[in-house]
């Protein structure tokens, strides 16, 4: 059950074991290949790569072309707008704060 590697055309990675601890690496972008790579592997104006180690233990990019699978539409688009579901919970709490009668300065602790 295993796909096919696409690897990103365009795109490579490279770590330098001199650089410093919080230097991770340095991806490097052919842009006429990376653009076509692109345009011709993106859902939704997306395109994920994955970065991964081959097994000569050289990193390589590679399509990330996951998908959840058993997920409604609701829950998809739930999950688009999880922003906006955040600003409309701030706006309900602040809505049950003002229409609250009682203030902090009533409670006995």
């Amino acid at each position: 059950m295993s796909q096919e590697k696409i690897f990103a055309d365009g795109f490579s990675f490279r770590r330098n074991e001199n650089a410093p601890d919080f230097v991770v690496g340095r991806v490097s972008i052919k842009v006429e290949d990376a653009i076509a790579f692109m345009r011709n592997n993106q859902k939704n104006g997306w395109v994920n790569i994955s970065i991964k180690y081959g097994r000569t233990g050289n990193p390589y990019c590679e399509l990330d072309n996951f998908e959840a699978k058993g997920m409604s539409k609701n829950e998809g688009d739930m999950l688009k707008n999880e922003p906006n579901m955040l600003k409309l919970e701030e706006n309900m709490s602040k809505n049950e704060a003002q229409n609250n009668p009682f203030s902090d300065d009533d409670v006995p602790f």
